[in-house]
């Protein structure tokens, strides 16, 4: 799964050396906390946010075959 979520931050970013994902269990839950260059912050979030929903929307697919639930932060610094 975050292997999942890094390969599509790195894609869509300018610096992909600066992105970083880290996962951590909750329970049950797994949260996957985005870290990108703070130049590259608005292409990770998007206009009106559509790409943010969109790596949810892609890590919650993927975690339907695992039967878990994921939710993705995009961590500002």
């Amino acid at each position: 799964m975050r292997e999942l979520v890094e390969f599509l931050a790195r894609a869509l970013v300018e610096d992909p050396d600066s992105v970083g994902v880290e996962e951590i269990d909750e329970g049950g839950e797994v949260v996957l906390e985005v870290s990108v260059a703070p130049d590259d912050l608005g292409r990770v979030i998007g206009r009106s946010g559509r790409v943010a929903n969109a790596l949810r929307s892609v890590a919650r697919a993927a975690a339907t075959h695992e039967e878990r639930r994921v939710m993705v932060e995009i961590l500002e610094e």
